[in-house]
């Protein structure tokens, strides 16, 4: 079979690509089967199995992770969101340049992120997010002349372990130390909640205590439930009765319901004395278990608001969803730079040969301003002589352009059309006989002897205007000048003008020596033109 060089330019034989190595045996260290350390757990032993962990033997302790997210349902809760929360973001690449090989690298990956082969697997590689680590085996598979991984497998993390000469190196169960993993058969994502010991730093280690804590309190409850939760069934003998009959009596009471049952003579007492009151009791029982809840969803989604009632309203949820949507960012970052660093660079070795550089991937949401905010400034910004594609805006609200022949709704709202003014140029008449429509007609479009006479008109009687309103618009305008000079500050210019008595008799009388000539000029003018029509 061919063999391939790795982006590390080292030779891997065809065959040792499409072998799966890390399977399960019955009989072999690598158990298909695991056990179950959560049953009858206790403090003492919780504390066994993560020292052991720490000292290089976490087999017991990734049994009990899954234990525990099989087992608390608030847990598994928040785990799956936190982990879908990453699976489901888009992913892009990006070539390496724009030269024409780079493009060709890149389009490769994305054709091979198109086959969901990537996307179906995120879930399982981000359960690192519990255990510290996860270990995915790849399945290389020729398909369309492309060496591309077919799937990635889950393998448990029981069937790995640690180097015991530097605690992070994972090896696969294989004899008595275990064996190196190969680099291009495997993808190890790592996940760390605190630094040190990729061991030490899931998100389990730390729940596994407040899961054990809420499980003595849940187990205390439900007895306590069924103790008083129902009522206590005391059977009644007489002095001569047999064993037999008692044996009878104890039967009938037991069967009823619970264990809360007991028989004796007619003649003794038991006395039941309680301590508190119920209502209290299963209050405190509650709160307990709601308050590990609490810290769970703390420990792996930030914060509560999103997971449980509290108060504080809208404003506090808003708050506590921008903390979840910075730990799903640094989940994205973490996650695409393990791919980025132990799978896309094979792909694209084991296709084109090893390069220089590689295209990488990003996994999350494009860092772009809300639509509405981007809606909002475009709005503004337009009207002073922004501009942008067409293509961009439509690619940016995500509105495909319209196919040909669609029904389209909204788009430019239309101009109105152009409508004349029915007494200046109104519709054209049949009717033979002069009338009033038709001199005004006349007017505008036949005489341009009189268009240049009118403009000529309101422009003397403009300057004229000025002329007469120019000595009454100065002496106010010389008031208000002194007033603006002589003050000390605003609130003196705004007392002073409040005082300020301007006379305006002169501007209005030349206002009205203007108007009353304009008025007699356009009747003159309209005479004159009417007589010129009819002639």
């Amino acid at each position: 079979m061919a063999s391939f060089r790795d982006w590390l330019g080292r030779v891997v034989l065809g065959r040792e690509l499409m072998e799966q190595v890390a399977e399960g045996r019955m009989g072999s260290v690598r158990n298909p089967f695991a056990g179950h350390p959560a049953d009858g757990l206790t403090p003492m032993r919780l504390s066994s199995i993560l020292r052991a962990a720490a000292n290089g033997e976490p087999e017991s302790y990734f049994e009990l992770a899954e234990d525990i997210e099989e087992r608390d349902l608030h847990y598994a809760a928040v785990m799956a969101t936190r982990k879908r929360s990453v699976a489901q973001l888009p992913i892009s690449v990006k070539a390496a340049s724009d030269s024409p090989e780079h493009q060709k690298h890149a389009a490769l990956v994305q054709s091979w992120i198109d086959d969901d082969v990537l996307r179906s697997s995120l879930f399982d590689i981000l359960d690192a997010i519990g255990k510290g680590l996860s270990v995915m085996e790849i399945d290389w598979q020729v398909r369309h002349g492309n060496l591309l991984p077919r799937e990635l497998i889950w393998r448990t993390q029981r069937w790995f372990t640690f180097d015991q000469g530097d605690g992070e190196t994972v090896l696969l169960r294989e004899g008595v130390s275990g064996e190196p993993l190969a680099p291009h058969k495997f993808v190890v994502h790592r996940h760390k909640t605190k630094s040190g010991l990729t061991i030490r730093s899931g998100v389990a280690r730390v729940a596994c205590w407040a899961w054990m804590f809420k499980a003595f309190t849940v187990k205390d409850w439900a007895i306590f439930c069924q103790n008083f939760g129902q009522p206590i069934r005391i059977g009644k003998y007489g002095r001569g009765a047999t064993e037999a009959e008692k044996d009878v009596l104890w039967r009938a009471v037991s069967g009823i319901a619970g264990d809360c049952a007991a028989i004796l003579p007619r003649e003794m007492m038991i006395e039941l004395t309680e301590v508190g009151s119920k209502g209290t009791s299963t209050d405190m029982y509650e709160r307990r278990a709601d308050w590990h809840d609490r810290q769970i969803s703390k420990l792996v989604l930030g914060q509560t608001t999103t997971t449980d009632a509290v108060s504080g309203g809208h404003a506090v949820s808003q708050e506590h969803r921008l903390v979840q949507e910075d730990i799903e960012r640094a989940d994205a970052m973490n996650l695409s730079s393990t791919l980025n660093i132990q799978l896309i660079p094979n792909i694209v070795a084991f296709n084109f040969g090893p390069q220089d550089h590689y295209p990488t991937i990003r996994i999350g949401r494009p860092d772009e301003v809300p639509l509405k905010d981007f809606a909002d400034a475009f709005q503004k910004l337009a009207p002073l002589g922004l501009t942008a594609d067409e293509s961009f805006l439509r690619d940016r609200m995500g509105i495909p352009t319209p196919k040909a022949q669609a029904i389209l709704v909204g788009g430019r709202t239309p101009a109105p059309a152009a409508v004349d003014d029915p007494i200046i140029s109104p519709a054209k008449t049949d009717k033979p006989e002069k009338t009033v429509h038709s001199a005004f007609n006349g007017l505008f479009e036949k005489s341009a002897h009189s268009r240049s006479s009118n403009d000529d008109l309101i422009d003397s009687l403009t300057e004229r205007l000025e002329r007469d309103a120019a000595g009454a618009v100065g002496g106010m305008v010389d008031e208000v000048r002194k007033v603006l000079m002589t003050a000390t500050d605003l609130r003196d210019v705004a007392e002073r003008l409040a005082k300020l008595e301007l006379s305006t008799d002169d501007l209005t009388e030349a206002m009205a020596r203007g108007m009353a000539l304009a008025h007699l000029a356009g009747q003159a003018s309209l005479i004159d033109d009417l007589r010129g029509t009819n002639e």
